[in-house]
């Protein structure tokens, strides 16, 4: 089992590739070569930083096809931090941005009476236990580090949610698509864990 850890310029992405490989993937590459993602088994999709930047750098690496038709496969894909967010169809960060469009719905502001990043460790409160979250308690803790958040059209795919004040959605799960706010790679024993349910779902789809 190939997996691709897909790098399009945003955020150092060793730290994720070093804990995929800890959780037990066979075969971890870092790469921005649509042909490496074209033929991966599994993508994961990390990123920190500006949406509009994200979508300029994903459409001139080539990558935007290969990343759509890995999804409409029914390939197992993870989305992290950024990764979550361009799944969506717009963006409202520094004005308008089309997204992936993989998933209905857009990406806003947090509330502005919150402190603005959200940075740190805060609850999942779930609301799908198999899969993504398996082995994972209500409201154990993961890291954090951002402005903006996905509200998405079709309330099914909300995997948990997390409270900054305000609900916002943490993480989603639809077949093939997972993916989350908060970095796994940072989040320790239940990071780990989450990445191996992934790892776990990868071996079933072959």
């Amino acid at each position: 089992m190939r997996a691709v850890v897909v790098d399009y310029g945003m955020g150092n992405l060793r730290s994720v590739a070093k804990a995929l490989e800890h959780v037990g993937f066979p075969e971890v590459k870092v790469s921005s070569d649509p042909g490496e993602v074209k033929t991966a088994d599994a993508l994961i999709f990390p990123g920190q930083g500006a949406f509009r930047k994200a979508m300029e750098n994903i459409k001139d690496l080539g990558l935007l096809k290969p990343l759509r038709d890995h999804v409409e496969k029914g390939k197992p894909f993870l989305g992290i931090c950024l990764g979550l967010q361009l799944l969506f169809e717009k963006s409202y960060e520094h004005g308008e941005t089309e997204g992936l469009g993989l998933l209905k719905g857009e990406v806003v502001l947090l509330p502005p009476k919150v402190k603005l990043p959200h940075i740190g460790w805060n609850q999942v409160w779930i609301k799908k236990r198999e899969g993504l979250y398996s082995g994972i308690e209500d409201g154990d803790f993961f890291y954090f580090v951002h402005s903006y958040h996905v509200v998405p059209k079709e309330e099914e795919i909300v995997a948990s949610t997390t409270d900054y004040e305000v609900y916002f959605v943490s993480a989603i799960q639809e077949e093939n698509l997972w993916a989350v706010q908060f970095h796994p790679e940072k989040s320790q024993r239940k990071g780990l864990r989450l990445l191996e349910n992934f790892k776990n779902f990868c071996e079933s789809c072959l």
